[in-house]
């Protein structure tokens, strides 16, 4: 790319330090992304991320170690740094990677909202427990985590109020899963424009 167009203070203290800034935010990004897909045991692309990261990274320490006088690179430096961990977080987030289990703990009667789980291919296990204040019902389910929006809607639907927790996990395997289908109400959250072509 040139740059002979912008003069020497443009170049020195605006172009270079953006250019670090820009890298910075990517390598970290996709070093963030990286590390939380070996958290989860993907173990095939978490490396091809991993190459690009470094060269990003090659390319954005070069920059500043060739201007290491500029206290601006130094800046932009760590400002692409702090940028490209909250991206990073944030398109993690949308991907919706990997497994979780969720723990529902209610003192309402579960029956109808169990068989209810079942019947959108949940699997569920539910044990009775003692609460601090009255006998409550534990509902376990590990779910892939694009499901999670969908099964907090019909816990909410279940019990508004309802105390539940989110944890990554690992790996599953043998467990029973929802099945992508046409015929589940949630695959609407999937087509963005389901609303508008039905309406047409």
């Amino acid at each position: 790319m040139d740059f002979s167009f912008f003069s020497p203070e443009i170049f020195t203290f605006v172009i270079v330090p953006l250019l670090i800034f820009l890298a910075r935010i990517c390598d970290v990004s996709i070093g963030t992304v990286r590390y939380i897909l070996i958290s989860r045991g993907f173990k095939t692309i978490a490396p091809i991320f991993g190459f690009f990261e470094v060269i990003i990274w090659l390319l954005a320490i070069g920059q500043a170690m060739g201007n290491i006088s500029n206290p601006i690179c130094y800046i932009a430096y760590g400002g692409g740094f702090a940028a490209g961990t909250y991206i990073g977080m944030m398109i993690e987030e949308r991907m919706r990677l990997g497994m979780a289990i969720v723990r529902l703990i209610t003192p309402l009667p579960a029956v109808d909202f169990i068989e209810r789980l079942h019947q959108y291919g949940y699997g569920v296990t539910s044990i009775m427990a003692e609460g601090a204040i009255s006998k409550v019902t534990i509902i376990f389910m590990v779910v892939k985590r694009s499901r999670i929006p969908e099964l907090i809607i019909l816990i909410r639907d279940f019990n508004p109020n309802a105390f539940y927790t989110i944890e990554d996990v690992r790996s599953a395997c043998e467990g029973i899963f929802p099945q992508d289908s046409d015929n589940n109400p949630f695959e609407i959250f999937k087509k963005p424009f389901y609303f508008i072509s039905k309406r047409k």
